[in-house]
């Protein structure tokens, strides 16, 4: 995704997603409704959750879409089983970027269950 790639990062941190989530993303890319961007609830107002191909990146709206936090680096090449969570790398690109972890995969998970129950939704293609 070039949202990231010359973005200078903060910090990067290991990390883990969910098997449910990175589960539910992958079957989105399988059923080709990938990229989807999601807005947050009014509980994060102004930000927004794009989940591309190789990528999950939290953006600010207000800001022109500057990333906050990116997902990346999935290491999924030796997963053997479907319920263990995936590591990856998590790349932070603002000071107070960890507030918008849980609410962000929150909104992921809420969009991308949306989008493959009801593949009719105009907002997922």
């Amino acid at each position: 995704m070039n949202r990231i790639k010359d973005m200078p990062i903060y910090a990067q941190r290991d990390d883990t997603v969910d098997a449910q989530l990175y589960n539910l993303w992958r079957r989105a890319h399988i059923h080709d409704v990938l990229p989807q961007r999601f807005e947050a609830p009014d509980t994060t107002p102004g930000v927004a959750i794009i989940a591309d191909l190789n990528e999950w990146v939290c953006v600010n709206i207000a800001a022109n879409d500057l990333p906050i936090l990116a997902w990346v680096d999935f290491q999924h090449q030796d997963r053997s089983t479907l319920h263990t969570p995936v590591p990856c790398k998590l790349n932070y690109y603002h000071f107070a970027a960890s507030r918008y972890r849980a609410p962000s995969l929150e909104t992921l998970y809420a969009g991308l269950e949306q989008c493959l129950l009801n593949p009719e939704n105009r907002s997922c293609h």
